[in-house]
């Protein structure tokens, strides 16, 4: 838990450049894995928060530009969600930030250790290797 701590602490530092916050960021993930558009009742349940939340969030990723609202092809009473240019760059942008705040994290082991803890997570997490 001290490990994941600290490397979220170092993400939300480089998040601030960019002045995201982490429930933002992870919007913006959800939002990036589906090209066709997310529903914002799916955004809600997939950042497991109410769906007014979801609104709320939503309306500061669209006012800077990163997010788009229109209508779903296949309810015209619902919309859909998607990024723009300016959000996929930005996904981007916080997924090298993560990655790099990993490694710093996590440079202090050998090759070795490293693979001995990327073993033993995959068999805690319960992933194949």
């Amino acid at each position: 838990m001290a490990l994941a701590r600290r490397i979220r602490r170092a993400h939300v530092e480089a998040l601030s450049a960019w002045h995201v916050t982490p429930s933002q960021s992870r919007a913006l993930r959800v939002i990036s894995l589906d090209e066709d558009g997310v529903r914002p009742s799916v955004l809600a349940e997939q950042l497991r928060i109410a769906p007014r939340s979801a609104t709320d969030v939503v309306d500061t990723l669209e006012e800077r530009g990163w997010v788009r609202r229109a209508p779903d092809p296949t309810d015209r009473r619902a919309t859909t969600l998607s990024l723009t240019d300016s959000g996929r760059e930005l996904v981007a942008a916080i997924d090298d930030v993560r990655r790099r705040a990993s490694e710093e994290v996590l440079d202090v082991l050998s090759d070795a250790q490293s693979r001995t803890l990327h073993e033993i997570l995959s068999v805690v997490v319960g992933e194949d290797q």
